[in-house]
C-alpha cells in the first residue's frame, strides 16, 4: 500500500507537487507534498475548495497512473473515499506507526 505500483509510470526521484489529482469520479484537487520513500510513499493532496481546504495524505499504492507530461496523477478511489478519509495530521504522518496503521485500515478497505 506504502510503494507504487509498477504499472502506475511513476519514476522514483518525480516530484508530483502541482500536479492535479483526479479519483475515479473526477477532480479531487492538487499534489501539495509527495514521496518516495520505499514502503512508506504517500502524496498529500490539498482538496482546495472542494472539501473547504481540506489535505488528505494517501498511501502511493492508491495511485494507478501518473502522467508526468499532463501533470496528472489518477488514484484508484472514489472522491467520497478521499472526502470520508481520515483528517492530514502534519504532525504524525512522519513517523507515527498508530497513524500509519489508521490510514493503511481506512484505505485498505478494498481501496488497493
Amino acid at each position: 500500500m506504502w510503494s507504487y505500483n509498477p504499472e502506475s509510470h511513476y519514476t522514483p526521484g518525480t516530484s508530483l507537487v502541482g500536479f492535479k489529482v483526479e479519483a475515479s469520479d473526477g477532480s479531487i484537487g492538487k499534489v501539495d507534498e509527495d514521496t518516495d520513500e520505499v514502503g512508506a510513499s504517500y502524496i498529500v493532496v490539498d482538496t482546495g475548495p472542494w472539501i473547504f481546504g481540506k489535505e488528505v495524505l494517501i498511501p502511493a499504492g492508491t495511485v494507478v497512473r501518473v502522467d508526468v507530461p499532463e501533470k496528472t496523477v489518477n488514484v484508484n478511489l472514489t472522491k467520497e473515499q478521499i472526502k470520508d478519509s481520515p483528517e492530514y495530521d502534519k504532525d504524525k504522518h512522519r513517523g507515527d506507526a498508530a497513524y500509519r496503521d489508521q490510514l493503511g485500515q481506512y484505505y485498505g478497505r478494498g481501496n488497493s
